[in-house]
């Protein structure tokens, strides 16, 4: 758990995805459209097991589904359920702005 508050902590906006998840694509999409331009790690993607490892410590921090994990200014925030009800009540863009991911 220890690499993934690690990475987490390295940008203002960081996503766990994976490339063939329609949800994180959707999440991704609503970020680059708020203007922001977060870190994305594709789980499917990185080399030697890595992917595997840092999806089951997300899910050992309580993310279920395990993708997306969104994390702003290097917490935990939630799935695409929870950013989606951020976005809608919102408190996304406060949180963005906080985290120094949004400059206006």
């Amino acid at each position: 758990m220890e690499s993934v508050t690690k990475l987490a902590a390295k940008n203002a906006v960081v996503i766990f995805s994976k490339s063939s998840c329609c949800m994180c694509h959707a999440i991704k999409r609503l970020f680059y459209e708020q203007g922001v331009n977060p870190m994305i790690y594709e789980l499917d993607e990185l080399d030697n097991n890595y992917g595997t490892q840092i999806e089951q410590s997300l899910v050992r921090l309580g993310c279920k589904p395990s993708v997306p994990a969104v994390f702003i200014g290097g917490k935990f925030v939630g799935s695409a359920k929870t950013v989606m009800t951020l976005l809608l009540d919102g408190s996304l863009k406060k949180m963005l702005k906080e985290a120094g991911a949004l400059w206006l």
